[in-house]
């Protein structure tokens, strides 16, 4: 869901993003929030507290002692609840997890990195809903939490108000993921271009799981991803595809899959949606024109496809991103942009 916002928004207070730190927590993965959000323009404000604002012992080898105690919590608009490593996980909620859990005010939104959302679980927070962690964690995952709808084979869910992902650089897709979702697509992109991370992965955890390595067969889809990323205003067919693979139509949607984690014909509509998306933020044309300009048939395709992907007709999307696009540069002409 897409949270629309006003011209002004850009110039409203930060959005506070508290990372709950955890003992065993992965350092990589407890720097990704500050990092990534970091590169929006301001319009984040991460802070990283623990349980009780002590030091907290990761499994790289060294302490790191939280600048908030647990108090920021209660000010969160968004928790992200950094990943630990797995022999730090318990089934049920340790008393301390919770009290600072009970801090957090029922409408922040909540999030969890990787091996996190076992601690989401655990407090209920998942029940009943969609959710990812690592792949590699799955088999417990589904033990303990029956009642949560797993999915290990994508790098994040986004179920409105609670969020998850899988392991270690999902914690990136998550992050952009919010930018996205708060600020568009022109200032995600930015911020993966300052971090030098791509603004949108392919596929999910399925391409990283591990699997046999074929005989025969070693053939690889990519130099046809690229091929159609060129023509995608074109009516490009599955066949065309595999033709251009030099794959039969069994063979090309199984390495497909396996190389993105999605089928060929989702895949294709995401790409198109991206540019879709793109060229209402940054261009004047028409909906019609945008629609055939990324092989959409009809403007009615596009309309219907943005709102089940996003909940936004293109019309409501062009006016909420446009116009937070040219606040952002209005600020951006007045103050400058850090770039770290």
């Amino acid at each position: 869901m897409i949270n629309a916002q006003s011209p002004s928004a850009a110039n409203a207070m930060p959005h506070r993003v508290v990372v709950l730190a955890l003992n065993g927590s992965y350092p990589f993965e407890l720097g990704i929030p500050a990092r990534i959000l970091g590169a929006a323009d301001g319009r984040y404000e991460v802070v990283v507290t623990s349980v009780d604002g002590g030091p907290v012992r990761t499994n790289g080898g060294f302490t790191v002692s939280p600048d908030h105690g647990p108090h920021v919590l209660e000010s969160a608009d968004t928790v992200i609840v950094a990943p630990v490593d797995p022999h730090n996980l318990t089934r049920e909620l340790p008393s301390d997890v919770a009290a600072a859990l009970a801090r957090i005010a029922p409408t922040a939104r909540m999030a969890s990195i990787c091996t996190g959302g076992f601690i989401l679980a655990a407090a209920g927070l998942l029940d009943r809903r969609p959710a990812t962690t690592h792949w590699e964690c799955a088999p417990l995952f589904r033990k303990w939490y029956p009642h949560v709808r797993l999915d290990e084979r994508v790098l994040f869910v986004d179920d409105g108000s609670v969020l998850t992902s899988a392991g270690a650089a999902s914690g990136v897709d998550l992050c952009l993921h919010l930018i996205r979702t708060d600020h568009g697509i022109h200032l995600a992109n930015r911020a993966a271009r300052r971090c030098v991370v791509p603004p949108f992965r392919e596929g999910g955890q399925a391409q990283y799981i591990e699997r046999p390595v074929p005989e025969n067969d070693t053939t690889s889809t990519s130099a046809t991803r690229q091929w159609v990323l060129e023509r995608l205003g074109e009516p490009l067919t599955l066949p065309q595809l595999a033709e251009h693979a030099h794959m039969s139509l069994r063979t090309f949607n199984r390495r497909f899959r396996d190389e993105t984690g999605v089928a060929p014909g989702q895949w294709l509509i995401r790409q198109r949606l991206d540019r879709a998306c793109h060229l209402l933020e940054s261009s004047n044309l028409t909906i019609d024109q945008i629609a055939t300009e990324v092989g959409f048939a009809t403007s009615a395709s596009l309309r219907q496809l943005m709102h089940a992907e996003f909940g936004v007709s293109p019309v409501a999307y062009r006016r909420t991103f446009q116009a937070s696009a040219s606040s952002t540069r209005a600020r951006s002409a007045e103050a400058g942009t850090a770039v770290g």
